[in-house]
């Protein structure tokens, strides 16, 4: 089962998009003396004024990652992946990548200022103009984390969605600042994700009288679409349910973002 299969109900979806010449335009953006190489994932020909912001798991931007990146673009979305390290660190291998995104996770005033960044990045290039009133954000473990920070710092977007990423913060969302609806797909199973964990996301939405919905996915362990998490009973890739979660992805954002 690879990664195509377990996105072909949510593709089957936005089949006219599917069919795009989707390029990869280098989209680098600078905070203070660093700079981010980020890459930006656009159909040439026609494109998509739907635009997501895409933070992804803690190898950072990669092979494996641009293609599920690529894929997400294919169901009618602009796709800016976003790098959250800098030019020159490219983790090569789980050590490394636990060092960086924990370098990151450890500032979070430097996380949410880099998201940030990235943002009006996207909002401020020509190559594939958006509408700003159509950009949604998703992050993947990481990167999970990484798109629910953006909404907690009150960035004008309009809906994030965290793949089984991690939920705590030092700064809770506020009802002043939250603007973006929120949408936390998570395993049930996730044995790094622990529930005082989720029952805290759970507080903090609640107290910021937030747009949100939390769906617990039954039998899934941490990295449920990542297709090569084969750690039996703590991150592991569930083909089944990567299709659900794509399938909510595309219909929360087709509710909040418009349909393609």
């Amino acid at each position: 089962m690879n990664l195509l299969r377990a996105l072909l109900p949510s593709m089957m979806l936005a089949s006219a998009a599917a069919h795009a010449e989707l390029v990869e335009t280098q989209l680098p953006f600078v905070v203070g003396d660093s700079e981010f190489a980020s890459v930006l994932i656009h159909d040439s020909a026609k494109p998509a004024s739907r635009a997501i912001l895409l933070t992804p798991n803690w190898m950072g931007i990669d092979a494996a990652n641009l293609k599920q990146a690529r894929l997400v673009a294919g169901m009618g979305y602009t796709v800016y992946v976003v790098d959250m390290y800098g030019k020159d660190i490219r983790p090569a291998n789980t050590d490394e990548a636990g060092k960086a995104a924990g370098a990151v996770k450890g500032d979070p005033s430097a996380l949410r200022a880099r998201i940030r960044q990235a943002l009006a990045t996207l909002l401020a290039q020509e190559h594939a103009k958006v509408d700003p009133r159509r950009v949604g954000a998703i992050g993947f473990c990481f990167g999970g984390t990484v798109a629910l920070e953006l909404a907690r710092s009150g960035a004008p977007i309009a809906a994030v969605v965290s793949f089984h990423g991690g939920l705590a913060t030092t700064q809770p969302a506020s009802a002043d600042t939250l603007k973006a609806k929120v949408l936390v797909l998570h395993g049930a199973d996730d044995p790094w994700v622990p529930p005082a964990e989720v029952e805290a996301l759970q507080s903090e939405m609640r107290a910021a009288r937030a747009d949100w919905q939390l769906v617990s996915f039954g039998n899934a362990v941490h990295s449920f679409t990542d297709v090569d998490a084969r750690l039996a009973g703590q991150a592991q890739y569930n083909a089944v349910v990567a299709g659900r979660a794509y399938a909510m992805m595309n219909d929360f954002f087709n509710e909040t973002l418009g349909a393609p």
